[in-house]
């Protein structure tokens, strides 16, 4: 009697089994070297909490009628998971080009969006790991509440995509080392700063609260805050619609890089 031959994987499932490939590699390396990729911002924000949230913050009482402390707990977490997701596409995409086994990815019959998607769950993932353990550390500071969940999840599940996606389009164009460490240096680490993280637009004068609004990152803090608050400076459909505007314009860039094999294909 004939045994039926195994019936051929489809494409979905082969597509499915890919982005889990990479998606668990990226989570092994983030957990492997958690030393360098978990702790650091754990201890940093540490430290903002207690020089920012206790010293400083005892002396500016509140902003905006809350506790300082409790003000600056939403933009310290969103300025740790923008920068840990950042960060871990761009080293990880840049090491696989320096390894050269990018070219593999590409010469394979998985799609770019499946490898574009598998990097950046990998950055997200670090981002909410980071980003837990920074809310976790908040709770030794003072009490966190959660009055809107909905859009602290994706406000922050947004931002971290957003930058993640980013970092990618950084990796792609970094011929060295280097360059993946001057876009944080220069450009991130700045907004993240002047994004609202440890003040209210509300106290600026006129011409920097103009100057903050063209800044992304602090429609994001400001969301976030809201969803961990229920207070922002900017109407919540606002900072959506720039976030989902970010996010479609970076991974429409991120496939066409992919598909043009920029930076990748020597």
């Amino acid at each position: 009697m004939n045994q039926a031959a195994p019936s051929e994987p489809t494409v979905a499932h082969r597509n499915l089994t890919a982005l889990g490939t990479v998606v668990r590699r990226e989570v092994n390396r983030i957990l492997r070297i958690w030393g360098q990729t978990l702790v650091p911002p754990a201890i940093t924000m540490t430290l903002y909490f207690l020089i920012f949230g206790g010293l400083i913050g005892s002396r500016v009482g509140t902003m905006d009628g809350i506790k300082y402390m409790d003000f600056i707990v939403p933009g310290l977490v969103m300025m740790s998971v923008i920068q840990n997701s950042y960060g871990n596409i761009s080293s990880s995409f840049f090491g696989a080009k320096f390894g050269r086994h990018v070219e593999e990815l590409l010469v394979s019959p998985m799609p770019n969006w499946v490898i574009l998607t598998g990097y950046v769950a990998g950055a997200v993932l670090r981002g909410l790991m980071v980003g837990a353990i920074v809310l976790a550390i908040a709770m030794l500071f003072t009490k966190v509440r959660l009055p809107h969940p909905l859009v602290t999840l994706t406000t922050v599940l947004l931002g971290a995509t957003i930058f993640s996606l980013a970092g990618f389009v950084n990796a792609v164009y970094a011929k060295k080392f280097d360059d993946i460490a001057i876009v944080p240096t220069f450009i991130l680490t700045p907004l993240t700063y002047l994004g609202g993280v440890f003040y209210s637009v509300k106290l600026l004068p006129d011409w920097a609260e103009t100057a903050t609004h063209l800044n992304p990152i602090f429609y994001m803090v400001n969301a976030f805050r809201y969803g961990l608050l229920g207070v922002s400076d900017v109407p919540l459909w606002i900072a959506y619609a720039l976030m989902l505007g970010f996010a479609a314009a970076l991974a429409a860039l991120g496939l066409w890089l992919l598909k043009r094999g920029v930076g990748l294909r020597s």
